[in-house]
This record gives structure tokens, sequence and C-alpha cells, in this order.
């Protein structure tokens, strides 16, 4: 289970890292969007600060998955973002549907493996 809990950790971190990086640097070309989505991402980027903040969130989240460093505040810092991916690719974008929900699901499964360091938010 030690293997498995690196080997969805480095995966989800690597995928972070490069959504993030690809994101600041330009590195991949704008999808085309249509419809619902395109009048989604067009509001999105006319707030000028969620995709900016959205992204450094996730590079930080990525590089402490990759390290193995600070993994329990990651899960915690990384979650709302995966499950609005996940609702946006459901509702918006259904051809992202299946990497959305391994991200998602990857992220439940850490925070599983590290349940017991999220013991002590839970008590009185």
């Amino acid at each position: 289970m030690k293997i498995a809990t690196i080997i969805v950790r480095v995966l989800i971190g690597l995928l972070l890292l490069f959504a993030s990086i690809s994101y600041f640097f330009h590195l991949a070309p704008e999808p085309e969007t249509t419809g619902n989505f395109k009048a989604f991402n067009v509001g999105l980027m006319a707030s000028t600060y969620i995709m900016p903040l959205a992204k450094s969130i996730e590079l930080l989240c990525g590089i402490a998955f990759v390290t193995g460093r600070y993994v329990t505040l990651a899960n915690i810092l990384i979650l709302p973002i995966t499950v609005n991916i996940l609702f946006i690719n459901y509702f918006l974008a259904p051809q992202g549907l299946p990497i959305a929900a391994l991200l998602f699901l990857g992220n439940l499964f850490l925070i599983y493996r590290y349940w017991d360091n999220y013991k002590s938010v839970f008590t009185r």
C-alpha cells in the first residue's frame, strides 16, 4: 500500500505541475471551447485573479506531492480545486471527465492514506 501511495502521490503531483507550468509559460495552445464552457471560461478569465490563484495552488501542491513534504496540507488545499475540476468537466466539458475523475479519486485516496494526520481536525 505504501508503494501505491507513492505512485498516486507522484502522478497527481506531476499532473498538477504540468497543468500549472503550462498555464504560466503558455506551453500548450488554448483548447477550443464552445457553448456554456466557453462562457464559463470567459468569466474565469475576466475575473483576472481566479485562474492565477488556482494555478499557483496547483503548482505548490504539485511540488508538495512530488517531494513528499506537506502532503497533508496539500491535500486540504487541492481538494476544492479537484472538486471544481470534476464538476466543470461533468457539467460543461465531459470529454475531460476521465482525467478529472482520476484526479479526484487520487486525492480521496491520499486523504484516506494520510487520515491519521486529519483526526485532530475533527476532534472537539
